[in-house]
């Protein structure tokens, strides 16, 4: 796994986008503020600087998935 976080979205197509950002919580963030306010389109800058505009009614949910801190070899728990 890599260091990069990574987010997860859920849409009611029963399919999910994953996609590698720098700040899963100003996704977050924007997903309220796109609720709130009935905007159509959630839009989401990867790590490589690819924009995706998701529909907002086809969100079922965002997982956000904080990178691991894996360590090397055998460990006892």
């Amino acid at each position: 796994m890599s260091n990069t976080p990574t987010i997860r979205i859920g849409v009611s197509s029963a399919r999910e986008l994953e996609i590698q950002v720098d700040d899963p919580e100003a996704v977050s963030a924007a997903f309220e503020k796109a609720l709130k306010s009935d905007d159509e389109l959630l839009w989401v800058t990867d790590v490589r600087g690819h924009r995706f505009g998701i529909a907002v009614e086809s969100i079922a949910f965002i997982e956000l998935e904080e990178p691991q801190n894996r360590g090397i070899g055998f460990s006892a728990g």
